[in-house]
């Protein structure tokens, strides 16, 4: 089992850190009541293993001293439940300035006159539970990418492990875009088969469709063209930690060419063995 605990100073990046952790296939719980830590630990440890990867959140804001906190990670280590501390951590100016820009409260606000009393606050409270912590991320000059390649390498989790979801979805203009799309590619310049009597009633994933929407070079041309660009974009989005990427193909009504260019792009990345699935969210449309 890898429990891991997430905590440390409010502003450094604990929501964003499990949130990646969530995206690698942990279950995430968020300021769980330090009571009732060593209670959840025992039942994820009585589990079948379906949570066999658990994050857990906590910090001043989930009830509780940092002493009773301690307490509850030292039970954990009496009832032998391996686990691990990511104390989150920044610069105080990095953490001013996170929360000048969002303009939230700082949960020890009340207890000093400034916000820089604050943190300063919180660092000496939290300073035992960093002490114990197994590792400590500073994210004052840490990148949301980057952030997310530090804790697939804490995990273990590397690219072999975190492959990109790739989904081609064809579409109509004329029904809106598609909002879940990262990319999106106008066919609408390549010939109609909808002006072709016998093509009409037919998709994009017929024969006789594919071949006309091919014919005369445009078809294949640009389908080259854009095979070409995704596999050069597929690993910078690797490398970038990104987990799925949506590709949307757009004609007129979503039934012809959108459907043929953008089942014949799937049918390539598959043949390079990216991990693809096909939609085609208006062919049914008439």
């Amino acid at each position: 089992m890898d429990f891991i605990i997430v905590s440390g100073m409010s502003g450094a990046g604990k929501s964003k850190a499990a949130s990646f952790l969530e995206d690698m296939g942990f279950f995430c719980v968020d300021n769980l009541p330090v009571p009732l830590i060593p209670k959840f630990a025992e039942l994820v440890m009585a589990g079948t293993g379906e949570y066999d990867r658990v994050a857990l959140v906590t910090d001043i804001r989930s009830g509780g001293s940092v002493e009773g906190l301690v307490a509850a990670l030292d039970a954990l280590t009496a009832a032998r439940c391996p686990h691990r501390i990511f104390f989150m951590d920044a610069a105080n100016q990095t953490i001013i300035k996170r929360y000048k820009e969002t303009r939230r409260s700082h949960p020890l606000a009340d207890e000093r006159d400034t916000l820089e009393g604050a943190i300063t606050l919180e660092r000496e409270m939290l300073a035992p539970l960093r002490d114990r912590a197994d590792t400590v991320i500073d994210t004052s000059n840490l990148s949301t990418s980057k952030l997310k390649g530090e804790l697939r390498h804490l995990t273990g989790q590397g690219r072999g492990n975190l492959p990109l979801e790739v989904q081609v979805s064809s579409f109509g203009f004329k029904y809106g875009l598609p909002m879940e799309a990262d990319l999106v590619f106008d066919v609408r310049f390549l010939p109609n088969p909808f002006y072709v009597p016998e093509l009409r009633p037919l998709t994009g994933l017929d024969g006789g469709v594919r071949d006309y929407v091919f014919s005369g070079g445009q078809g294949e041309e640009f389908l080259r063209r854009l095979d070409d660009f995704i596999a050069y974009l597929l690993p910078r989005y690797v490398e970038e930690g990104k987990t799925s990427l949506v590709i949307a193909v757009g004609c007129t009504g979503g039934r012809h060419r959108s459907v043929a260019i953008a089942h014949a792009l799937a049918q390539r990345l598959r043949e390079r063995n990216w991990q693809v699935s096909e939609q085609h969210r208006d062919m049914g449309r008439s």
